[in-house]
């Protein structure tokens, strides 16, 4: 596998059944990489280990006044710098493309895991969590991939060395032998307090980042309430503490460091110590120790290696445990009924709350509970991941969408989020979508009323050309306001225009003569298509065909919006917030000719949630025209 050839054409199916699992994964796909990257790294540690060889023949050679020694010793020391230098090269590369190469897989992983997902993965996994994982966890995970390979080169070097020590010269060699396996296991009792130093720094650093990426996406609503300084406090605080949980990781590893220094040291001592003597007394000659002292020299760097290694399983053994975690997560991919068995289509029935939708009609659908709606949503998109096991499938023209491909359920019913989130890029990028292509992306913009989103586009075109449609839009839309936000949101859906839209108050961020005008261009547009419409706004259900209103999760009303104001007192308190005792009894609130439905009037006093949402829209419209 090389870096040109990615991204992976097929990333695999991974092990996740543990965090080990995933890296024995990780390394069996990269099985050819590795063993490149170990023999090139026997090439450069085995001409390194060699090099004491050379010299114990040069320093003999000088002894014995032998020239031809010495010049043979000169061209084995050439010979083993050129075999190290090309090792050295050839080894990195491999390691490095090893490294990168499985961060490109787990990425990928992710990317296909979030598509399947979709928004159930915030539910299930913190933002803050995902962002840990793609990020500083998966670096974690390719140091350990990369560092295999040297590792292994250093291991399979050190036993030859220690072996030929032994055959070369047997009483300093075993003491090497002895000493070399104590020096590598002497910091296997620091591991487990450094590996939970370091997984404390690791969470420490995820609450950080989550606390970070609530603040920045929820800072216009802290400008608006002066909470600026109180979360700039509480982020202050986090980061503090990952700074002193990464000083307390970082005093344990400097630790271990300080004893792979003493130790070797330590041994390095005793051999010259007791080779020096065996030389007084004849037993080897100044040349043997010379090679022995070089090779105990040699023996230092490849335990450098095996601190390393520690050091990255340390670190890559939690990241790869959460990153199984994350990939864990399923939902039903493929149903049991085969792609291409028919285009979907039909009445939408959900079973567990009874509300049936109409092919071809707009129906709107109040929700006592707000959080019924986001449920329902997910509900009628296809069953959740979060599901309850046992839970009953939404129904499409009689078919189960469980009973379905995923990919053939989500283009036959779409569903928009409360909180839709517009991707970076130009518009015309925001609105190239797969689609029906019955819906022309001029026709969604009119039918959104995003006149005005377009003119403000216009003028801050970046080509000056005053194509809104080349205009650059931001991360999630923050250039936008709310408003804007949502009304762009909106005409991408339309412009899919799938068998079914599923829309969660779309229309909660614009103001009333605006939001009345959408429910106009929503229904023409939406002619012969079904459409489901969750919010409560009286303007959007006064423009619907079919009202539902749910309470406790089931259907308590169907009707037209006045027919249920007029005959269902709990509906009336929804929309309208008063209570039902204000409400009054069935049929006692007739609104009057002409009269707005829901508006409050001048003798009560009350103001009712219309009110409520004008006040809204009104401070909408003023950051939308700042």
């Amino acid at each position: 596998m090389h870096i040109r050839d990615l991204p992976h054409a097929d990333p695999g199916v991974p092990d996740v059944r543990s965090g080990g699992r995933l890296l024995r994964w990780l390394y069996r796909k990269q099985l050819g990489g590795q063993t490149k990257a170990l023999c090139w790294g026997l090439v450069h540690t085995g001409g390194v280990a060699s090099f004491p060889v050379p010299v114990g023949i040069a320093v003999q050679a000088v002894v014995d006044r032998s020239g031809s020694r010495l010049l043979l010793a000169g061209g084995l020391l050439l010979l083993l710098g050129v075999l190290v230098a090309v090792g050295d090269v050839m080894l990195h590369r491999a390691a490095i493309t090893n490294w990168i190469t499985s961060v490109a897989r787990l990425q990928q992983l992710l990317a296909r895991k979030t598509t399947e997902l979709g928004s159930t993965m915030t539910r299930r996994v913190a933002a803050g969590e995902v962002v840990a994982v793609s990020t500083g966890d998966l670096e974690k995970i390719g140091w350990f991939v990369e560092a295999v390979s040297r590792f292994g080169a250093a291991a399979l070097t050190s036993v030859g060395v220690c072996a030929a020590l032994v055959v070369y010269q047997p009483v300093l060699g075993v003491v090497v032998a002895v000493g070399v396996p104590v020096l590598a296991l002497a910091v296997l009792p620091l591991l487990p307090p450094a590996t939970r130093r370091a997984d404390e720094q690791r969470d420490k650093a995820g609450r950080a980042t989550e606390l970070a990426s609530d603040t920045v996406a929820g800072l216009r609503v802290l400008r608006g309430i002066g909470g600026e300084e109180l979360f700039l406090g509480r982020y202050r605080s986090a980061s503090q503490d990952v700074r002193r949980a990464a000083v307390r990781s970082a005093r344990m590893w400097s630790m271990i460091s300080a004893v792979q220094v003493v130790l070797p040291g330590l041994l390095l001592i005793a051999v010259v110590w007791y080779g020096a003597g065996l030389a007084l007394d004849g037993r080897v000659g100044v040349g043997e120790l010379v090679t022995v002292y070089s090779a105990v020299t040699f023996l230092l760097y490849p335990l450098r290696h095996f601190e390393e290694i520690a050091m990255a399983y340390s670190f890559s053994k939690p990241s790869a445990k959460r990153a199984a975690r994350v990939l864990a997560l399923s939902r039903p991919a493929e149903g049991r009924i085969a792609a291409g068995a028919g285009a979907l289509g039909g009445d939408l029935y959900d079973p567990v709350t009874g509300l049936c939708a109409p092919s071809g009609r707009l129906t709107a659908v109040v929700c006592g509970d707000p959080d019924a709606a986001g449920r329902l949503a997910d509900r009628l998109g296809g069953h959740p991941a979060d599901a309850p096991d046992g839970t009953p499938s939404v129904l499409l023209g009689g078919t189960a969408l469980d009973d379905v491909p995923r990919d053939a359920a989500r283009t036959a019913v779409l569903v928009q989020d409360k909180d839709p989130v517009l991707l970076s890029g130009t518009l015309g990028e925001l609105l190239d979508i797969p689609s029906s292509g019955s819906v022309r992306a001029e026709e969604a913009l009119a039918a959104a009323q995003c006149g005005d989103v377009l003119t403000a586009l216009a003028q801050g075109s970046a080509d000056d050309s005053g194509d809104p449609m080349r205009t650059h839009i931001t991360e999630r839309g923050r250039s936008l306001s709310g408003g804007q936000r949502q009304r762009l949101a909106l005409a991408r859906s339309l412009v899919t225009d799938p068998e079914v839209l599923v829309l969660d108050e779309p229309t909660s961020a614009v103001d009333s003569h605006t939001e009345a005008r959408i429910a106009d261009g929503l229904r023409a547009l939406r002619t012969g298509r079904t459409t489901v419409v969750l919010t409560s706004s009286p303007l959007l259900l006064d423009r619907a065909e079919r009202v539902v209103f749910l309470c406790a999760d089931q259907v308590a009303g169907v009707g037209t919006h006045r027919e249920l104001l007029h005959t269902v007192p709990a509906y009336r308190a929804v929309v309208t917030r008063e209570t039902e005792e204000d409400a009054g009894p069935v049929g006692a609130s007739v609104a009057a000719p002409g009269a707005s439905v829901g508006a409050p009037t001048a003798s009560d006093g009350r103001f009712t949630r219309t009110d409520r949402i004008d006040k809204t829209r009104r401070i909408d419209q003023i950051e939308e025209s700042a």
